[in-house]
């Protein structure tokens, strides 16, 4: 039986994985079997970093919900739980946007938490 080369389909795989690599430093770019183990290695960091954009992103909303609670004399755990207590359904994603683009209706909000807390009785002091 003749050998068979692949040929076109050969020449179709080689340039998919080198357009995808272009761009990469140095051989990663340009020759086919460095340029698949680069396509593995991003693969890999795009994964991982597709879920530690979510991480990174909750912890800015944080920094930035404790930032607005200090400035007005609660803390962001007691914040938080009073909202919760006061039946109020806010992300924290939104509640940073509040805090950055209306600070009254954030002012509001920090009442409702404040008042919330206090009428509970494990919190009464």
């Amino acid at each position: 039986m003749p050998r068979v080369r692949k040929g076109a389909a050969r020449n179709q795989a080689r340039k998919r994985v080198l357009r995808r690599a272009r761009g990469y430093f140095g051989a990663n770019g340009r020759h086919m079997a460095r340029a698949k183990d680069a396509l593995i290695r991003a693969g890999v960091y795009a994964y991982r970093d597709r879920r530690a954009r979510k991480r990174d992103l909750r912890r800015l909303w944080i920094t930035r919900i404790t930032a607005a609670c200090r400035m007005r004399g609660t803390r962001y755990s007691l914040f938080m739980n009073g909202l919760k207590l006061g039946n109020v359904a806010l992300n924290r994603k939104m509640l940073s946007q509040i805090a950055i683009d209306d600070p009254r209706v954030f002012d509001e909000l920090v009442t409702i938490a404040v008042e919330a807390s206090a009428a509970t009785p494990a919190n009464a002091e």
